[in-house]
């Protein structure tokens, strides 16, 4: 019998043409609910956690998030088949529509804890993970991987790798186009040094027609993410939806052909969420910290950073900082109007 497709699965498959990027310290649920706002139809994805953290961590610091989230997934690192899947079980009862496998940081403490990007160069071991956690789970798994590491160059290894996976049931590939050095490079200088080649993945996506397939890296703009669909099923915003926020706004806009909403308007529809969480304790700094790009090249936007930056640490800063950002944001864009 035919599974009937529910809303939420509908969302769900509509997400894959624009996601945000697991990234380490930055996608918090507070970064995701101000996400969501700029990105209504996006797919959004946790910060890294590894298995044994979902296993034996703080569930509901590390895996809570608000129901407006959805679409999310939940990245997971590791590299023990049987604990990806006991932290795939739990991520499915906490309600995720998605569990992803980091193939892809580059970092000294993930490659001494074998899992990342040092996986690459152990696709058996790979499969084996999906396949323990595809076992274990009703929610999609998937893949977030580079192109290989160090000096391999070779597409067909780059195949191989994701062959295996997909043979093990991972339908999904989010590939971070360019090739992570485990020596000698940051993992700053990972995301910047190594060449992005983005026709690896087209060429994936032609050779694997069946195959869904995320581009991410090096992509900053609208017109540079929307110049690589339809070939490629979506593309994968890091950085530059970070830093940039509105950007995440406008993309959205060009794909569905909403209509965009002003910075400020987007910024006071945090304002219930904001004053939720002051209430229950949370200090102002831990949800600033992820606004402060929203002005990012507008008239004011400095000023807007600064107030907002030095402001939040104070004890009792509320919702009239954000309003003061504001004033003064507002002011300086007049002043180069006129």
């Amino acid at each position: 019998m035919t599974q009937p497709i529910t809303d939420a699965a509908a969302r769900y498959a509509a997400s894959l043409r624009l996601s945000v990027a697991p990234m380490m310290d930055w996608t918090d649920r507070h970064c995701r609910y101000f996400h969501r706002l700029l990105a209504p139809g996006a797919r959004l994805y946790t910060e890294m956690v590894h298995a044994n953290a979902v296993i034996h961590g703080d569930r509901e610091r590390l895996l809570g998030f608000d129901g407006s989230e959805h679409p999310l997934a939940l990245q997971l690192g590791g590299s023990d088949p049987a604990l990806l899947a006991q932290a795939a079980r739990i991520a499915q009862e906490w309600g995720y529509d998605e569990v992803n496998l980091n193939c892809g940081c580059p970092s000294d403490r993930v490659q001494a804890g074998r899992f990342g990007a040092c996986l690459m160069r152990e696709p058996a071991l790979v499969a084996e993970c999906v396949g323990a956690m595809v076992a274990a789970v009703d929610i999609p798994v998937t893949v977030k991987c580079r192109l290989g590491v160090d000096d391999d160059n070779d597409y067909e290894n780059f195949v191989n790798f994701v062959d295996q996976s997909a043979n093990a049931g991972s339908a999904m590939f989010v590939v971070h186009a360019r090739n992570a050095w485990l020596k000698g490079l940051s993992p700053k200088e990972n995301r910047e040094v190594p060449p992005l080649r983005y026709d690896w993945a087209h060429r994936l996506k032609t050779d694997r027609p069946q195959l869904q397939i995320v581009l991410n890296g090096g992509l900053a703009t609208v017109e540079a993410a929307q110049a690589q669909l339809p070939a490629l099923d979506g593309v994968m915003l890091g950085r530059a939806a970070y830093h940039d926020p509105y950007v995440l706004h406008q993309l959205e806009a060009a794909q569905t052909g909403a209509a965009l909403q002003p910075r400020e308007a987007l910024l006071r529809a945090m304002q219930p969420y904001i004053e939720a969480r002051l209430a229950s304790g949370l200090a102002l700094k831990h949800i600033t910290r992820h606004l402060l790009g929203l002005f990012h090249g507008q008239p004011g936007g400095r000023a807007f950073r600064q107030i907002l930056s030095e402001g939040s640490h104070r004890v009792g800063a509320d919702w009239s900082l954000i309003e003061q950002a504001l004033a003064v944001t507002r002011a300086q864009a007049d002043r180069v109007a006129a």
